[in-house]
């Protein structure tokens, strides 16, 4: 049997919205340049109410090791491109050493 390990390391993006056109989008990413996430349906549950979305996940994979710089800005423009494309104003970005609130709204 073989193993293989590296760092680790992960990013996770929490928008709101619906998961199916995510889905789209990443599965055009995927594509594009390779790359592997995952996404998972989320509810948002805030005082006032709730909203449905979703958690796409990068981690650090031992069988194609990459530093956490390139995990890092990967994840942030995947973040990206599901902020344009699904039409959200704003999205969490966490990693193991942040978590940031990223929004497009000028008066936030």
């Amino acid at each position: 049997m073989k193993t293989a390990q590296c760092e680790t390391y992960w990013a996770r993006i929490y928008i709101a919205g619906p998961v199916e056109i995510a889905k789209q989008i990443l599965r055009e990413e995927c594509l594009r340049e390779g790359l592997c996430v995952t996404i998972e349906p989320t509810t948002f549950i805030y005082t006032g109410g709730e909203e449905s979305g979703y958690v796409v996940g990068l981690i650090n994979y031992p069988r194609f090791p990459a530093s956490f710089e390139s995990i890092d800005a990967r994840a942030r423009k995947v973040m990206n491109l599901l902020l344009e494309n699904t039409f959200q104003h704003s999205a969490l970005f966490m990693t193991p050493i942040s978590t940031e609130w990223v929004t497009k709204r000028e008066n936030n």
